[in-house]
């Protein structure tokens, strides 16, 4: 029996490719996988915490490919590849490294000339990440934790609350989460700030 599980609003599907890209074959539900995908993700956190990034190592593409694999390596086969088939969100899969560049350089250029306050810099950052969609799966909890690297490494600040909440549970929390994002979609950034230092 392979991963069958109903999908909350706001995550994205995986193929039937995808789905064979499980590490561990004994996981059937959401719930099981939920809770892999969580202890692979406080090992990426405890790495987070050891190490120190300088912002050139952090607004780069062998980066967020590395954190992604650092997330999801134990989980899943393609943990830190870009996705390759197109899904109900995000760009076209072949445009993934290019509006990657466009979002680093653009992020760069808002740092060096003081465009945004820090929290908007990270904030505005981590919505165009996961706009992007650049993985098939775990793109919500990776641009979230990118949030928290560049206020923390490149601005020296703390990290964000995100509501106190780990967004996977459908609930209230998760609705305003996913309504911020929607509204930033349409260039309302205030909400999805709001949120994140709530």
């Amino acid at each position: 029996m392979g991963l069958e599980f109903n999908y909350i609003d706001g995550q994205t599907p995986l193929s039937e490719e995808e789905k064979e890209g499980i590490k561990i074959k004994s996981i059937t539900t959401r719930g099981e996988l939920d809770e892999l995908e969580q202890l692979n993700i406080e090992k990426a956190i405890e790495w987070i915490l050891n190490n120190r990034f300088k912002q050139d190592k952090i607004l780069s593409e062998e980066f967020i490919k590395l954190l992604h694999t650092k997330m999801f390596g134990d989980v899943w086969n393609w943990a830190g590849s870009f996705r390759k088939s197109d899904k109900n969100i995000g760009v076209n899969w072949a445009m993934i490294g290019m509006q990657l560049k466009m979002l680093l350089d653009d992020t760069k250029y808002w740092i060096d000339n003081k465009i945004f306050s820090p929290d908007e810099i990270a904030i505005r950052f981590k919505h165009r990440l996961v706009s992007i969609h650049c993985f098939p799966n775990g793109n919500g909890r990776h641009s979230r934790i990118m949030a928290d690297i560049i206020i923390e490494s490149i601005f020296g600040l703390n990290i964000f609350t995100w509501s106190n909440s780990n967004l996977i549970n459908a609930n209230n929390t998760r609705r305003e989460y996913i309504d911020s994002i929607k509204k930033a979609d349409d260039g309302i950034i205030e909400p999805l700030l709001k949120f994140a230092r709530k």
